[in-house]
């Protein structure tokens, strides 16, 4: 599998042209003697906010920052669902190559970035109560927000911060991205809460693993653990009354199909999430 996004030019939030990667020449086993990335970490990051790393190449680090495993010092697990990561010149590199980048861009830490994404799923429904099909087969929806960065729809994700488990950030980010664009009074979101908390309780996992962001470098790259909320009967999520629009911070219940254009990698989570319901897609 090669990465894409993480080698799209214009790189995010600025001007920078990433160094052209072709195909044959991602993975860090072709040699590529004239592969000149570009050396970019994001003004933002280098203030050193609290989800931000100190640059181990330019300041002399105590304590160090350890790699490969969960950093205490930090409170920051830096190990990465694809396995060990190698570490060069004290930095680690990206497993999946090459991207045309070096240093962390807009991203915080060193390595990976864990992410966690809710896919909360509901059956598409007609006026009697009764599933939509395409193709022989039942349509899933799931909630959807609009970026306001880029523009995109995506899943509701976010950063697991730190001393956060998996599970808290995936009702978390949900409670934050989705429920709080809804346009319902403050009581209203109290009681939502609590349903959500129970909905929250069990969920599916789909995928954990690397996601092809365009926010990725050479030494900084995104991770996800996606896990779906699925409400078969319709009855606990028909209450969330999402607000759909096309302004930036939208939120909306999205038919899931093949030709979804979402965000980074989230077109493949929620086609593993309609594989695995046996849903159109």
């Amino acid at each position: 599998m090669h990465h894409t996004k993480a080698r799209t030019s214009v790189y995010p939030g600025s001007n920078l042209q990433r160094f052209p990667v072709p195909d044959n020449l991602v993975t860090w086993k072709e040699p590529f003697p004239n592969y000149t990335p570009v050396d970019y970490t994001a003004p933002s990051v280098l203030k050193r906010p609290v989800w931000a790393d100190p640059d181990t190449r330019q300041e002399t680090v105590d304590p160090p920052l350890l790699f490969n495993k969960l950093d205490k010092a930090y409170n920051v697990d830096r190990t990465s669902y694809t396995g060990m990561y190698e570490i060069k010149n004290n930095v680690p590199l990206n497993p999946f190559g090459r991207t045309g980048l070096e240093g962390r861009g807009l991203l915080g830490r060193w390595g990976p970035n864990h992410a966690a994404d809710p896919v909360v799923t509901r059956w598409k429904r007609d006026n009697k109560g009764n599933k939509v099909l395409q193709g022989g087969k039942p349509i899933l929806e799931f909630v959807a927000i609009k970026r306001k960065d880029t523009g995109e729809w995506a899943i509701p994700g976010g950063m697991v911060d730190p001393g956060d488990t998996v599970s808290i950030t995936l009702k978390k980010e949900f409670g934050e991205e989705a429920m709080n664009s809804m346009e319902v009074s403050q009581e209203e979101k109290d009681k939502l809460h609590a349903q959500l908390t129970e909905c929250f309780k069990t969920g599916h996992n789909i995928y954990s693993g690397y996601v092809d962001d365009p926010r990725n470098t050479d030494n900084a790259w995104m991770e996800t653990h996606a896990v779906n909320y699925h409400d078969e009967s319709g009855n606990t999520f028909n209450q969330f009354r999402l607000q759909a629009g096309d302004d930036a911070g939208a939120v909306a219940w999205t038919p899931i199909s093949h030709d979804l254009n979402l965000y980074a990698s989230h077109a493949d989570i929620v086609r593993q999430v309609a594989e695995y319901h046996h849903a159109f897609f």
